[in-house]
């Protein structure tokens, strides 16, 4: 039996979705990984809330879904929308590793700081410890 297994293109993408791949592997199971380029990887010069109102980065995933272009997907949760979408559900999570996140390039944050990050997320935690970050 092959299943094909959709995930984004990325290299982290793609080390995720071996992971989930291992899982389903035993006797008679082939898994083929189908890299699928989203709206979040073709436009990188805009913010991810100007690019689409839903899921930048599982749109095109869940599409391949539906279609029947491949049988399972795997995406990071922090990416996923809050809300489901018809005809599909989230059949499984791999255990989380550490969530921590790093500042690389300064000891410390310093006042007036500018630090770069799409995430809206990791913008409020940055803001709470030094107001007059830019982000």
């Amino acid at each position: 039996m092959l299943i094909r297994v959709g995930s984004r293109g990325s290299r982290l993408a793609l080390t995720q979705a071996e992971l989930a791949a291992s899982r389903l592997r035993g006797d008679g199971v082939e898994i083929a990984l189908v890299p699928i380029t989203t709206a979040g990887d073709r436009d990188r010069t805009k913010p991810f809330g100007e690019i689409g109102a839903r899921g930048v980065f599982v749109k095109e995933l869940e599409e391949a879904l539906l279609e029947g272009r491949i049988d399972v997907a795997v995406h990071s949760a922090k990416d996923m929308t809050s809300t489901d979408t018809a005809g599909l559900a989230v059949g499984a999570y791999l255990g989380r590793d550490d969530a921590r996140d790093a500042l690389c390039g300064v000891r410390e944050v310093a006042p007036g700081m500018r630090i770069g990050t799409a995430s809206i997320r990791r913008r409020a935690q940055l803001l709470v410890l030094e107001p007059s970050l830019s982000i």
